[in-house]
């Protein structure tokens, strides 16, 4: 965001995770990067050793005062990954790759020391906190750990707890610093069904997409939210956020299937 929302002078540190995570997808299918993209994306990756220590707004561009997001620390992490991986390859320069290292293993230790919770058994919205977000399961489908590691299983598990309401999923229960409520957040929803399909739940996962396929509207598209209690569409509509997260929660349906 750039103009025209309050988001344009915010912190969100999950974008660098995304960017990353984006450039290795490509180079994965075979391409290769041109070398001005590279060398933007190693800086990025340098930028990132810093930067991952500070609070954020989240991926949800909260307007309460920024908090250390466990999500934006995961996608920190990814971001680390992909760019050390992409540097093994020589597909972007590697010369910072021991500090990018150095780096991915301090993140991981702030996240598995300050933002799980074993009174819940789940990671957490934020360090130190107890409270629950959907966005945590970003780390499953990104691969932050692995979907059978016992603290990502006791994420989903909690988030159902918590955020889950038949087909519904809350993005949180917490104050934001926006005034008024909100309704579920669908692709919190999709979200939840791909990550129920890579921990090898593929019943439940297909349960759920078969109800969420059936709240589509009459030309087949989605909302943003949803109002759980009358299936009244809320928000930007079509939400293409929402369509992705179909896209690859059907894509991971498919082939946990197979």
């Amino acid at each position: 965001m750039r103009v025209g929302n309050a988001a344009a002078g915010q912190l969100q540190l999950d974008t660098y995770g995304e960017l990353l995570q984006t450039a290795w997808l490509f180079c994965a299918a075979g391409s290769r990067l041109d070398p001005d993209i590279a060398l933007r994306l190693a800086e990025t990756a340098d930028f990132i050793c810093t930067a991952w220590r500070q609070p954020d707004a989240g991926i949800w561009e909260v307007r309460s005062a920024p908090e250390h997001f466990t999500q934006s620390k995961m996608m920190c992490w990814i971001a680390l990954d992909r760019a050390l991986d992409l540097a093994r390859r020589e597909l972007i320069p590697g010369r910072h790759s021991a500090r990018w290292r150095r780096e991915r293993q301090a993140i991981a230790e702030f996240i598995d020391d300050r933002c799980f919770s074993p009174h819940v058994n789940s990671y957490v919205r934020s360090a130190d906190g107890n409270a629950l977000d959907a966005g945590l399961l970003l780390g499953l489908l990104h691969r932050y750990r692995p979907p059978d590691d016992p603290r990502m299983r006791g994420t989903v598990a909690a988030i159902q707890r918590t955020l889950q309401d038949g087909p519904y999923v809350n993005r949180y229960l917490r104050p934001d610093g926006l005034p008024g409520s909100e309704g579920a957040f669908l692709a919190c929803s999709f979200w939840l069904a791909e990550a129920m399909a890579l921990s090898g739940r593929v019943n439940e996962a297909t349960h759920l997409m078969d109800q969420l396929v059936a709240l589509a509207n009459d030309v087949g598209l989605y909302s943003e939210e949803v109002d759980p209690t009358s299936g009244v569409f809320l928000g930007n509509l079509p939400q293409g956020l929402t369509h992705l997260a179909l896209i690859s929660a059907a894509c991971a349906i498919g082939e946990a299937a197979r």
